[in-house]
């Protein structure tokens, strides 16, 4: 699948990629930061944003879907960035297709399965009218979804009248393959940066072995005062610990 992008900036490409229920426009800031040094390249994953929606959200169909884009593009290879789900797109890519992936940043992830975060806030933005105000819409998210920033996020998908602009029936049915990962045989021996936000849960130090076993090359640094989405929580701290690591390729 050719994925929707948004692209500015010229020099050595660097792909971004966001997380569950985010968007190209989500990583703007990041990309702002880049666009005089780098051609940065934002894409929207299969059922979000302006991309099409289509059922399998495996990360190897979704990494693909990444490389087939790349290729459109004229891109053999770039820097890529991830964050969350877009994290384990960036890690598959890298893991499959180590070639294209010239230098990788995994944002608050790790190589791992999950325990359903999103299930409970999926079923609850099913049950939404298309027809719901925004406030209406906010107002029946909030039994399931308790934080506002979380649900001002989700909403950001939401268009009073037309309904979720993401493949929701799509995500439902995909989440038990986006909260997992699988075995792994294969390493990426390229430089690699795990970022985190220090008051995340999200990659534990009892992971850093396994980390380390498929990206030798690994970098390790959190972002103080920061959770799981820390390019938003901290966006400039954020900035300053991958431009350096991404200018450097």
């Amino acid at each position: 699948m050719l994925l929707a992008t948004r692209d500015a900036g010229q020099g050595s490409p660097v792909v971004l990629l966001h997380g569950l229920f985010g968007s190209a426009r989500n990583l703007g800031f990041i990309a702002r930061g880049l666009i005089d040094r780098h051609h940065v390249i934002s894409m929207d994953m299969r059922n979000h944003g302006d991309s099409l929606h289509a059922p399998g959200m495996s990360y190897e169909a979704m990494a693909e879907d990444v490389a087939e884009t790349m290729d459109s593009l004229g891109l053999s290879s770039a820097a890529v960035l991830g964050h969350s789900m877009g994290g384990k797109v960036a890690m598959r890519l890298a893991l499959s297709a180590p070639e294209r992936v010239t230098r990788l940043v995994v944002a608050d992830i790790a190589p791992v399965s999950y325990p359903s975060h999103f299930g409970a806030f999926a079923r609850a933005m099913m049950g939404v009218p298309a027809a719901a105000s925004r406030s209406a819409a906010d107002a029946q998210l909030a039994p399931d979804v308790p934080d506002p920033a979380i649900r001002s996020f989700l909403l950001h998908n939401f268009k009073p009248g037309v309904g979720w602009r993401v493949g929701l029936a799509e995500i439902v049915e995909s989440l038990p393959r986006i909260e997992s990962w699988g075995d792994e045989t294969s390493s990426y021996a390229g430089p690699t940066l795990f970022v985190t936000g220090a008051r995340s849960d999200y990659v534990q130090p009892e992971q850093h072995p396994r980390i380390r076993a498929l990206f030798p090359a690994v970098r390790f640094v959190a972002i103080k005062d920061a959770g799981h989405w820390l390019h938003a929580e901290q966006p400039a701290a954020f900035n300053a610990t991958v431009g350096p690591f991404l200018d450097a390729a």
